[in-house]
């Protein structure tokens, strides 16, 4: 069945400096294949690295550059216009070094919600 959903439908989970707007998730959809993220991350901020362990992930940077924390240290620079995928398991994480907020989708497959990362949730 056709899922049509609105701002009214979409919850935003905040940590400082980091907002992810839950497009289409366990929270309001029925889809058991993906979850798809709205993330702006401000500047000065991260996200901490992190895994999935039963989920790939895929970014769609839309704006803004800054830097993926992969495993073993390991960095990469990542901006508008470009893609990552990662791996069920693969270590990831950003930090927004520059002065404009840092904006990409997140395709989260199977999906996962997203509570458990973060401390503030705003229904609306």
């Amino acid at each position: 069945m056709m899922e049509f959903l609105t701002d009214d439908a979409f919850m935003v989970l905040a940590n400082p400096g980091v907002a992810s707007t839950q497009l289409l998730s366990p929270h309001n959809s029925n889809s058991r294949r993906v979850t798809l993220t709205r993330v702006v991350v401000q500047p000065g901020h991260e996200q901490p690295r992190h895994s999935h362990p039963e989920s790939e992930q895929i970014w769609i940077a839309v704006s803004g550059a800054g830097t993926l924390l992969l495993g073993d240290d390991k960095t990469l620079e990542f901006e508008a216009g470009q893609v990552v995928r990662f791996e069920d398991g693969d270590i990831h994480g950003f930090l927004n070094a520059n002065d404009d907020p840092f904006i990409y989708i997140s395709v989260t497959s199977p999906p996962i919600d997203f509570n458990y990362a973060y401390t503030t949730k705003n229904e609306r």
